[in-house]
């Protein structure tokens, strides 16, 4: 839609290979209409104000009016998946000097010319939030200055790279995990989505409909699987505060006390709502009550069950628990009003591999011979934590190959070191060697010791398996 020289346009979440590069795809009939060329600036504006390099859209989203940006662009922008923004061509000149501002302390020898080198060809807006990946560890740097001052600007190479000493502060509450984080739960996004941030964000369409907002989410599954991962990224992506809480936190051994534990994380989570408290291994603090001994667990049940029914601020607090044990759950806290739907979080096909392979190595520099369609199916049976600890693995064996130039008495590493830096295939042969899936930990193939002449008898049958 035309709004002048703006376009009101619809986000959509970026593909994975597109996080992390500061760039817009937009759908290509709208693009055509803007007259835009891949590499143009457009500037993007929500409730804040921030720009992207545009890129080609996709066939799938011809006449659909929409962008796909990605999480740290819709933070950026101050805006949701399904929430519209309007966008304009922009011209945008390369910057003399850009001031970054890091939310942890960085130690690395020549950091400056390394940052131009990896942020050159980015398009930047002064407030802006970028994500960059150093040595497997994601860095977020704050835009806090730029010259000549202007709406957007370009890191070129002639650019000179500020950090500043100070370190910014970040929001604690609220995590920093997006949807394009998660890989092969589609279906399961898809539907948290609905329970939670449709309540989050417009209460007013339940009202209308005079029916209560969903209060609770469970999601079952083996361990690893992505539960905590899919709770932090709708808490992210719907600007909530998040409580996490697990059994040890709450259980305590003084009368009462397990039970006020509770009870404060719900009132902290009520007075600042909108938020999302998650209880993770929820089957350790709410056992089925006829098959435990303790008067604590039954009261923490009793508790918990209360709590659930009491939450009157409607969509504005949402209960998700996570565990691998759902049928030990005490049933009362599985009806309708209190964990109103039930996710079952599996464990991931190849096309699910694959994109969670493409995750964890985004940013990583990995050699021309890795193959990740390969290594998705070679994982049969691994689970979103054994990937993830499957790319670790292989990144610290590419590590160890160039500790003998690492000085570790220095306080910073010099930043030409960290150019060699390079993941190979066999780096990945030698971690996946190492592994089991967690998903068939559990199954043992034991190799009978029965020979032929053990059986008596069955003489045919024998010939023929032979």
């Amino acid at each position: 839609m035309e709004k002048g020289k703006e376009w009101i346009l619809k986000v959509e979440e970026a593909k994975s290979r597109d996080v992390g590069r500061g760039i817009a795809r937009i759908d290509p009939d709208v693009a055509r209409e803007m007259k835009l060329t891949p590499g143009d600036v457009v500037l993007i504006e929500g409730k804040k104000k921030t720009a992207c390099i545009y890129w080609p859209g996709y066939a799938e989203d011809i006449g659909r009016e929409i962008i796909r940006i990605d999480g740290v662009t819709r933070k950026n922008a101050g805006v949701g998946i399904d929430d519209k923004v309007k966008v304009r061509k922009a011209v945008a000149k390369t910057a003399e000097k850009v001031t970054l501002t890091p939310t942890e302390e960085i130690r690395i020898t020549g950091i400056e010319e390394y940052l131009t080198s990896v942020l050159e060809g980015r398009v930047v807006t002064k407030g802006d939030r970028i994500t960059i990946n150093i040595m497997g560890r994601q860095i977020d740097l704050m835009v806090t200055g730029i010259s000549p001052p202007s709406d957007a600007v370009i890191i070129g190479l002639t650019t000179k790279i500020s950090l500043s000493g100070k370190v910014a502060k970040e929001e604690l509450r609220i995590p920093r995990v997006t949807y394009e984080d998660i890989g092969g739960l589609d279906e399961a996004i898809k539907q948290i989505r609905e329970m939670v941030e449709l309540p989050l964000k417009h209460p007013e369409l339940f009202e209308k409909l005079g029916i209560e907002a969903p209060k609770g989410i469970l999601l079952y599954g083996p361990p690893g699987t992505g539960k905590t991962l899919l709770a932090k990224a709708v808490a992210n992506e719907t600007n909530a505060n998040f409580y996490s809480l697990s059994g040890p936190e709450i259980m305590s051994k003084y009368y009462g006390e397990s039970e006020e534990n509770l009870r404060r994380i719900f009132k902290e989570a009520i007075e600042n709502a909108p938020s999302i408290i998650f209880i993770d291994e929820i089957d350790s603090i709410a056992p089925k009550r006829e098959e435990v001994t303790g008067e604590v667990e039954r009261r923490v049940v009793a508790q918990l069950l209360a709590l659930m029914d009491g939450l009157e601020e409607r969509g504005k607090v949402v209960v998700i628990g996570a565990t691998n044990r759902v049928n030990a759950i005490d049933p009362a806290l599985r009806r309708p009003g209190r964990f109103d739907r039930e996710i079952e979080i599996g464990i991931p096909d190849k096309k699910g591999r694959k994109e969670i392979l493409e995750i964890h190595t985004r940013g990583m520099p990995l050699a021309k011979d890795v193959d990740l369609e390969r290594w998705a199916e070679l994982t049969h049976g691994f689970s979103g934590a054994d990937l993830s600890a499957l790319c670790k693995e292989a990144a610290m064996r590419a590590l160890r190959r160039i500790l003998p130039e690492i000085d570790l008495d220095a306080e910073e590493i010099p930043a030409e070191v960290m150019e060699k830096l390079e993941v190979t295939d066999k780096d990945f042969y030698d971690a996946f060697k190492s592994m089991t899936p967690s998903a068939l930990r559990e199954v043992v193939i034991e190799s009978p010791n029965v020979r032929w002449d053990d059986i008596g008898g069955l003489e045919e049958v024998k010939q023929s398996l032979r």
